[in-house]
């Protein structure tokens, strides 16, 4: 499969090289955690990627649970009265997101002013957050074209796509979903359907089901999910069951997603001390 080469939001040639100022001296990247090592390994060679596509800025790693170091402690290490930009490694803007983190931030980061206090602001969450967020899903499609791409022994070119999606309960993060599967099918032109490890109106193996009964045969499955753990391997285990002739990789650290990554970044907003 070909693929289309990453893009910057800004209209700027990747990587970022001399872009730190628009971001500030530290970069956090916040994932959720896992009881799974390989999602905390997945998670620091996002970091080191991001940190050789932007040299001279800060980047480091923290957790909201299972892993450490938590995020209070990170924010606890970051030299004071420097600026601190979080990105929440997480694909829709669901509980984490839009309760979790910032509410762990509140706590984190102390009222009052000096030295001892980090200069924090909170980027969206990484993955698009709705229908105006074109750049953003446009990097995406890009990103699990790449993966798409890489799969071994995968010569024939897939006639349908499932995406595979942790899921939520929220019918707008579902739907961030479903967009991407709809930019992605457009992309590849084949029929795409989202599908879901967890909660969601279908599983990864009905998506399957349902495709093969439409009449496709050559059924990839990609991952919509940053990191391997409990649920990409559930959703591995449902496309193969179902037929899908093969699943591709997380996205992981793929050149598009330090893109995003950095275009986040650089769209922060503040985060009130002491709330």
């Amino acid at each position: 499969m070909n693929h289309p080469g990453p893009r910057d939001p800004g209209n700027s040639p990747v990587p970022w090289h001399g872009r730190a100022s628009r971001i500030g001296p530290a970069l956090l990247l916040v994932a959720h955690g896992s009881r799974d090592r390989r999602a905390a390994r997945s998670t620091r060679s996002l970091v080191r990627a991001v940190g050789a596509a932007c040299p001279g800025l800060r980047v480091g790693a923290a957790f909201l649970d299972f892993t450490a170091p938590s995020v209070a402690s990170a924010l606890a290490a970051a030299p004071g009265g420097r600026g601190v930009t979080v990105v929440p490694l997480l694909l829709t803007a669901a509980y984490h997101g839009r309760v979790d983190l910032p509410g762990v931030l509140a706590g984190a980061v102390p009222a009052g002013t000096g030295a001892a206090r980090p200069e924090v602001s909170l980027a969206e969450v990484l993955g698009p957050v709705g229908p105006d967020d074109a750049a953003v899903r446009e990097l995406f499609v890009a990103g699990l074209r790449r993966r798409l791409a890489g799969l071994a022994g995968n010569s024939a070119a897939p006639d349908a796509v499932v995406l595979a999606a942790a899921g939520s309960r929220r019918a707008d993060a579902l739907s961030t979903v479903e967009d991407v599967a709809v930019a992605l099918g457009a992309s590849l032109g084949v029929p795409c359907l989202p599908g879901y490890a967890s909660a969601g109106p279908r599983t990864v193996g009905e998506a399957v089901a349902e495709l093969r009964t439409a009449g496709a045969r050559r059924i990839a499955t990609a991952a919509y999910f940053l990191a391997p753990g409990l649920l990409h391997d559930r959703a591995v285990d449902q496309a193969l069951r179902a037929g899908a002739v093969a699943v591709a990789a997380p996205l992981g650290d793929a050149q598009e997603m330090v893109t995003v990554v950095l275009h986040r970044a650089a769209t922060r907003a503040p985060v009130p001390a002491g709330a």
